[in-house]
C-alpha cells in the first residue's frame, strides 16, 4: 500500500564513519559502508530510506515537501516561481533532470532549493524496483552548484545540506564536505581571547597585551600601568610603538608609561628612524605631556637634524607634537620654512597635508615664538588649519551638546546675534562667536566683521611683538564647548590639539568662554540649559534683549 506523500517510515542505522564515496571530480566507486552503497542495495526498502533520509542533524528539520516551501532564504517566497521550481524538483525522475532544473534556472533558484535536491537525489537512489544510473558528471555538477552558492546559505541550509551529504555518501574530506564544513565554521560565534601567558615576560607580555583585540576595543589603564615595570632596554621599536599608538588612541595620560617611552628613545636614539620617532612622539602632543626626562628635548632636536632632509612628512608630524607641547626648535624651524624644504614637499603625494602643518607652525611662529628671526611660510603657501569642525567631532556629533546649547542660544539671544562653526583666519572653527559692543551689549553678527585682523600686531610679519592688539573696538566672545572627548581619559586635562586651539584664540584676541561637559550634562532640558547661558553670558558683562540693544 502507498504511503501518503512526505510520511516518514522507520528510521535504518546511522551509516558507519568513513563512507569512501568519492566527491566531484574524484572516481567514484561505492564502498561497502558508503551510503550510496546502501541505497543502491536491493534489500533496503525506500521506507527505510525515507526514514534515513529525515534524520535531523541537531534539531527537527522537516523536510517534507510541504515544509520547505516555507523556509526560502530571507524569508517566504515572493512568487509562484520558486514554489514552481521547488515542485519541479521534487518531482524530478533522474539525477540528470534534477540537476537541468537547477542549472536552467540561476535566476529562480533560493539557497532552500538545494537541500530539496539533495532530499530528492536520495530518494531516487533508494527507489524500486531499480534506481536511475547515477553518472559521475551529474554528481560533480550538483556539487560544484552547491559549492559555488553555499556562501549565501543561512546556518540552518548549511547543516541540513552538510548532514544530507554525508548521508549520500560524500567524503567527509572531498571538496563538497569541505566547503559546507568551512562555511559552518565561519558562521560560529568567535572565541573568547585566551588569557595572558604566564610564561611571557618583558616586552613579549607587552606585545601580547596590545595585540589582543579585546585589549585595544577595552583598555585597562591598571594592566597597562603593571606592564610598565618591563625596562625599556629590553623592548623593541615596534612594541614600544604599539604602546605609544595604544596610548595615543585611548586617550590614556599615563605618566608611568609615558616616561618609559621618552626614556626608550634617549637611550634608543642612534638606532631609531624619524619615521618611528614621529610614531614614539605623537602620544606626548596629543596627551599634552611634557616628560620629566631632560634629555628628551635635546635627543629630538638631534634627530631632526639628522633626518630631516631624509623623511619630510615625519620631519613635520614631529613639529606637530612639539608645538603642541611649546616646545619648537628654532633650527628644525630654520630647515622646514627653507625655500629648497617647501619647494621639494611641493612635489610630493602629500604636499597638502605637509602644507597644512606648515601653517600651523607659522601660526604658532606668530603668535608664540616672538623671539623667532628665521624664514617663515609665504603667504602664498598658507591654506587653513582646521577649516571644518575635526574628525572626532563630526564622528561624535550625535552624542555632542552643540544642538541644544545652539536652540538655548537661539531662544535666548535670537539667531541674528551668534554665528555657529565659523572659521576665522587663519584657520581656526569656533562652535559659537558673539560680537560685544564696548558697553557690553550683543551685536547682531550681520552689522559686524565677526573676524579678527591677523596677524593680530600691527608691526609686519616676521617682527616680534609682546601681546596681540586690535583697533576694532567690538569684542569677539567665543563660546567653547569642551565635551567629554576634548579631554584625556582623566578628565582634568585637555588634549594637546584642544589647548593649541584655545591658546592661540586667546592670543589673537578673542575672549573664550569655556562651557565644561559636566556642567552641560548636569543640566536637566532646555529651560535650565538657558538659565545656565544666560548666567554663564551676565558673568561677562553681557547684555541682550530691548535693555542690551
Amino acid at each position: 500500500m502507498r504511503r501518503p506523500r512526505g510520511e516518514p517510515g522507520p528510521r535504518a542505522p546511522r551509516p558507519t564513519e568513513g563512507a569512501t564515496c568519492a566527491g566531484p571530480g574524484e572516481s567514484w566507486s561505492p564502498s561497502p559502508n558508503s551510503m550510496l552503497r546502501v541505497l543502491l542495495s536491493a534489500q533496503t526498502s525506500p521506507t527505510r530510506l525515507s526514514g534515513l533520509l529525515l534524520i535531523p542533524p541537531v534539531q527537527p528539520c522537516c523536510l517534507g515537501p510541504s515544509k520547505w516551501g516555507d523556509w526560502p532564504l530571507g524569508g517566504s517566497p515572493s512568487t509562484g516561481h520558486v514554489q514552481g521550481l521547488q515542485r519541479l524538483l521534487e518531482q524530478a525522475r533522474s539525477p540528470g533532470e534534477l540537476l537541468r532544473w537547477l542549472g536552467q534556472n540561476p535566476t529562480k533558484v533560493r539557497a532552500h532549493h538545494y537541500p530539496v535536491a539533495l532530499r530528492r537525489l536520495g530518494q531516487l537512489l533508494g527507489s524500486r524496483p531499480r534506481p536511475p544510473p547515477v553518472e559521475q558528471a551529474t554528481l560533480q555538477d550538483l556539487s560544484q552548484l552547491i559549492i559555488r552558492n553555499c556562501p549565501s546559505f543561512d546556518v540552518h541550509t548549511i547543516h541540513v545540506c552538510l548532514h544530507l551529504a554525508v548521508l549520500l555518501g560524500f567524503p567527509s574530506d572531498g571538496p563538497l564536505v569541505r566547503a559546507l564544513e568551512q562555511e559552518r565554521r565561519l558562521r560560529l560565534p568567535p572565541k573568547p581571547p585566551p588569557p595572558l601567558s604566564s610564561l611571557l615576560r618583558g616586552g613579549q607580555r607587552l606585545e601580547a597585551a596590545l595585540s589582543c583585540p579585546r585589549f585595544l576595543r577595552y583598555p585597562r589603564q591598571h594592566l597597562i600601568s603593571s606592564l610598565a615595570e618591563t625596562r625599556p632596554e629590553e623592548l623593541t621599536p615596534h612594541v614600544m610603538v604599539l604602546l605609544a599608538q595604544h596610548l595615543a588612541r585611548h586617550r590614556l595620560r599615563e605618566p608611568q608609561l609615558l616616561e618609559a617611552i621618552a626614556h626608550f628613545l634617549v637611550v634608543q636614539e642612534n638606532q631609531l628612524t624619524s619615521k618611528v620617532v614621529q610614531k614614539l612622539v605623537l602620544p606626548f602632543g596629543r596627551l599634552n605631556y611634557l616628560p620629566l626626562e631632560q634629555q628628551f628635548m635635546p635627543c629630538l632636536e638631534r634627530i631632526l637634524a639628522r633626518e630631516a632632509g631624509v623623511a619630510p612628512l615625519a620631519t613635520v608630524n614631529i613639529l606637530m607634537s612639539l608645538c603642541q607641547l611649546r616646545c619648537l626648535p628654532f633650527r628644525v624651524l630654520h630647515f622646514v620654512f627653507s625655500p629648497g624644504f617647501i619647494n621639494y614637499i611641493s612635489g610630493t603625494p602629500h604636499a597638502l597635508i605637509v602644507r597644512r602643518y606648515l601653517s600651523l607652525l607659522d601660526t604658532a611662529v606668530e603668535l608664540e615664538l616672538p623671539g623667532y628671526r628665521g624664514p617663515r611660510l609665504p603667504r602664498r603657501q598658507q591654506v587653513p588649519i582646521f577649516p571644518q569642525p575635526l574628525i572626532t567631532d563630526r564622528a561624535r556629533c550625535k552624542y555632542s551638546h552643540k544642538d541644544i546649547v545652539a536652540e538655548g542660544l537661539r531662544q535666548l539671544l535670537g539667531e541674528e546675534k551668534y554665528r555657529q562653526d565659523l572659521t576665522v583666519p587663519p584657520g581656526y572653527c569656533t562652535d559659537f562667536l558673539l560680537c560685544v559692543g564696548s558697553s557690553g551689549a550683543v551685536l547682531p553678527v550681520r552689522t559686524q566683521d565677526p573676524f579678527l585682523p591677523y596677524p593680530p600686531r600691527s608691526c609686519p610679519q616676521g617682527q616680534a611683538a609682546s601681546s596681540p592688539t586690535t583697533r576694532d573696538p567690538a569684542q569677539r566672545v567665543v563660546l567653547v564647548l569642551r565635551e567629554r572627548w576634548h579631554f584625556c581619559r582623566d578628565g582634568r586635562v585637555l588634549l594637546g590639539s584642544r589647548a593649541l586651539r584655545e591658546r592661540h584664540l586667546g592670543l589673537m584676541g578673542y575672549q573664550l568662554l569655556p562651557l565644561p561637559f559636566e556642567e552641560l550634562e548636569s543640566q536637566r532640558g532646555l529651560p535650565q540649559l538657558k538659565n545656565y547661558l544666560r548666567q554663564k553670558l551676565q558673568a561677562l558683562g553681557l547684555r541682550w534683549g530691548p535693555e542690551g540693544g
